[in-house]
């Protein structure tokens, strides 16, 4: 590959600065973040020369969610200003400034970094909104060709659009390998964009957000009812409308807004909401009363204290410019569709609904729709870009276009008519055709996208080798899981239960898959295409298990995970397990038994079982201290107790690793396991592991035996969780649950410390477990958990 990024530098430490440096840490590239000197600063005090990038810095480490996903990683940023440390640019394989929107400035730094940047270094800009071809102006032959636009979307680690803007002079191997960069090592989104006015996601957003703000006003809609009724029920993030624009900043909001409108004076609906009267004057006087949103704490919503000291987030009135306390909307239509399932069922029924919620429903949709055909071919010539610039810029659960398809294209352009929002041109002409749809499916994933400009359907291109999983061959399945070959002799184990939640047919089918494995496959894979890995154990089973006394059963359920636990350990054969998003509990222990483990960088992982009023029992116990105080234990004179308590508090206080890298901190993840930051290509890299260790001659590892420090360390810890009680740090049914983990660590009541084996620890597990089932405190957190999500401290 002629191009590489080894080292980068970031220009302008303020929130996306910042944040994609971090980011930049996150993937493992070292990177110099910088910033100006502030004026007046003395020549010889580094400090306070540096005190704006440290601020930046700083507030970047601080904010939430985290920006780094693990704390170590911040080692990787070095921090340096533009007068003394611009050295740091002639070194850099990738130079990316964010600094102010601001044309003549950005201008005059790309003077700087044209005269000091090595050949083949690349520079791109991460401005919203001012052309890109407008930024390199006047600059050198070389460093327009490498030079273009990289538009992330914040925070960066979370939202995985990366907008890709080459112009016409950026030579065609820099966009592609951009482009594989940010794929492969930055785990992004890509959608490469013409270089036309806020390229797309902020295009589709204002375009459409401005006529959303316009028919809120006029139709005397409160924050408290919009917020309600645009959120997840119609496939959007929690933050719906009121709660994303207070997230964004009220003034970042209007600045990127005001900026848009000049630019595209040949936007007909874009130039009628964005000039809108009274949305204009509504934010010109949040502005001036500096109601900036989350940032100032105060915008369209406010927090406030109710009498019971809890928190309250008090919304907007439009009216007043008052805020009131939080309501409660109830509409017919929302009613109905809330507990529907897929989101094109549950926006039928909305569209054909007649009440206050179903008409904001159909205008935020048929306008969606409208606005984002009226922009093709000017910003993309498929709806591809455009459905996932909006998934992954916003987390929509889809795009306009693949929305339309749900609903059928031809019966909703009828509708959108009706409704005084037509549809595109080249939507009617697509219809004439006997096109029926935006996108060719096959078994569910598309195939096709339909090119406007060609008048027909065009590949959907996906890297080679690139596993999706619902093309691959069906071995055997149930209502639990799934047995898929994957080809080249690996197989996959597929959990497809609510939440992945680990029940008697996953197990059955673990079973198959491990038999199979011994006689029809050379590899395994533990993974599934779902947002999770697995919830856990499936609690309602357990507590119904429990009240009706069915404890045969539930030794049976405890035992059977053990062994298949252990089973995986010492597979023969390598069986790599690719966990993703939650990854709890059971999930866990599951994870930690693979021979390895290929992770999804936005893993969340960890031994919750406490909450639940129960201990690990899936052989978590045991590989705790397998991993924390067995190395520790080696050596020569070692005290225990440390490690002991590590293991302990970390399982006591069901902690939950914010990402795969912290969890190799926690010992979830060994330092031989990989993490993929690109979630898209989990189980492809997962199928390459297997692949690999194969082809080094997998063996497993011998069994070993684990330290049981006895009762005096027993009776040390002991101690400590009577002083968590004393000091109300945990309740009572806590510290009877501590006894019970504790008990189980140190291998019970053992008069000398000692080494014992695996099943002896599990055996412990499985006791403990057991007995826990029977307590009315832990089947009353089990049942909260299963009606509310949330545990309960009784």
């Amino acid at each position: 590959m002629k191009y590489k990024i080894h080292r980068a530098v970031v220009i302008g430490s303020g929130t996306m600065g910042a944040a994609i440096a971090a980011h930049l840490a996150n993937a493992g590239v070292p990177v110099t973040l910088l910033d100006i000197v502030p004026k007046d600063a003395p020549v010889d005090n580094k400090e306070a020369r540096n005190q704006i990038v440290n601020d930046g810095w700083d507030r970047c480490l601080k904010a939430k969610p985290a920006n780094l996903m693990s704390a170590d990683l911040k080692t990787f940023v070095k921090l340096g200003n533009l007068e003394d440390d611009f050295g740091a640019v002639a070194e850099a394989d990738w130079i990316c400034e964010a600094i102010v929107e601001n044309l003549k400035i950005k201008q005059d730094l790309m003077r700087r970094i044209d005269d000091a940047r090595k050949p083949a270094a690349i520079v791109s800009t991460n401005t919203s909104g001012i052309p890109v071809k407008d930024i390199a102006e006047g600059r050198s032959k070389e460093f327009k060709k490498h030079f273009l636009g990289t538009h992330f979307f914040n925070p960066p680690r979370y939202l995985k659009l990366l907008e890709i803007i080459p112009t016409k002079d950026t030579d065609k191997g820099v966009v592609e390998f951009f482009a594989w960069f940010g794929e492969y090592r930055l785990g992004k989104g890509i959608v490469l964009c013409k270089d036309t006015p806020n390229f797309i996601g902020n295009r589709v957003a204002f375009g459409t957000g401005a006529f959303g703000m316009d028919f809120i006003l006029k139709n005397g809609y409160t924050v408290d009812e919009v917020d309600a009724i645009t959120g997840p029920l119609i496939g959007r993030p929690k933050t719906a409308t009121f709660r994303l624009m207070d997230l964004v900043g009220l003034d970042v909001w209007d600045h990127v807004g005001r900026n848009l409108a000049p630019l595209i004076p040949h936007d007909k609906l874009g130039q009628e909401y964005l000039k809108a009267e009274a949305p204009n004057t509504l934010m010109a006087t949040m502005l001036e009363r500096r109601w900036l949103g989350n940032k100032t704490k105060i915008g369209f919503y406010k927090e406030m204290r109710a009498a019971d000291g809890k928190k309250e987030f008090w919304a907007l009135d439009l009216n007043t410019l008052e805020h009131v306390p939080p309501a409660k909307p109830r509409f017919e239509s929302v009613g109905r569709a809330k507990g529907v399932e897929g989101l094109g069922d549950r926006l039928k029924i909305l569209l054909e609904a007649d009440d206050k919620a179903a008409d904001l429903v159909k205008a935020f949709t048929y306008q969606g729709f409208q606005y984002a055909s009226s922009i093709i071919p000017e910003v993309a010539d498929t709806v591809k870009p455009i459905d996932d610039a909006v998934r992954w810029g916003f987390m929509h659960e889809a795009g306009p276009f693949e929305m339309w398809d749900l609903l059928g294209v031809k019966e909703t352009v009828k509708r959108m008519k009706a409704a005084g929002y037509p549809a595109a041109k080249w939507v009617n002409e697509m219809l004439k055709a006997g096109i029926k749809s935006f996108y060719q499916y096959k078994n569910g994933e598309k195939v096709g996208v339909y090119d406007a400009v060609k008048g027909k359907y065009v590949k959907v291109k996906r890297p080679e080798g690139m596993i999706v999983l619902k093309q691959q061959k069906v071995v055997s399945q149930n209502q639990g899981a799934t047995i898929r070959d994957l080809g080249d002799g690996v197989a996959c184990l597929e959990f497809h239960t609510k939440m992945n939640a680990l029940d008697d047919d996953i197990m059955n089918m673990a079973v198959e898959a491990f038999d199979r494995l011994e006689t029809d496959f050379d590899g395994l894979v533990i993974g599934n295409a779902a947002d999770n890995f697995s919830a856990g154990a499936n609690l309602f089973m357990m507590v119904v298990g429990a009240q009706q006394g069915m404890w045969d059963m539930l030794e049976a359920a405890v035992r059977k995970l053990q062994d298949l636990n252990m089973r995986m350990r010492y597979s023969p054969k390598p069986i790599v397990v690719a966990p993703t998003g939650l990854a709890l509990g059971g999930g866990c222990e599951i994870t930690m038994h693979g021979s390895r483990v290929v992770a999804a960088a936005e893993t969340y992982i960890g031994l919750v079982e406490l909450g639940a009023g129960v201990i690990p029992a899936g052989g978590g116990t045991k590989e705790m201290l397998r991993r924390i105080v067995n190395p520790v234990m080696r050596v020569e004179n070692a005290e225990v107790l440390a490690p002991l308590q590590r293991a302990f508090l970390q399982m006591g206080q069901a902690k939950v690793a914010t990402s795969a890298e912290e969890a190799r901190s926690m010992n979830i993840l060994s330092p031989a396991d990989r993490i993929v930051m690109n979630r898209a290509h989990l189980l492809t890299e997962a199928k390459k592991e297997v692949l690999h260790m194969i082809a080094a001659r997998y063996r497993p590892p011998a069994p070993e035996p684990i330290y049981a420090a006895g009762r005096d360390a027993l009776a040390a810890i002991r101690i400590g969780a009577w002083m968590f009680k004393e000091g109300n740090y945990i309740t009572q049914y806590d510290h009877h649950i501590a006894g019970k983990l504790a008990y189980v660590m140190c291998g019970g009541e053992l008069t000398r410390p000692q080494w014992v084996s695996e099943q002896y620890i599990l055996d412990l597990e499985r006791a403990a477990i057991l007995s826990l089932f029977g307590e009315e405190r832990t089947q009353a957190r089990m049942w909260n958990i299963l009606q509310t999500g949330k545990p309960l401290r009784n």
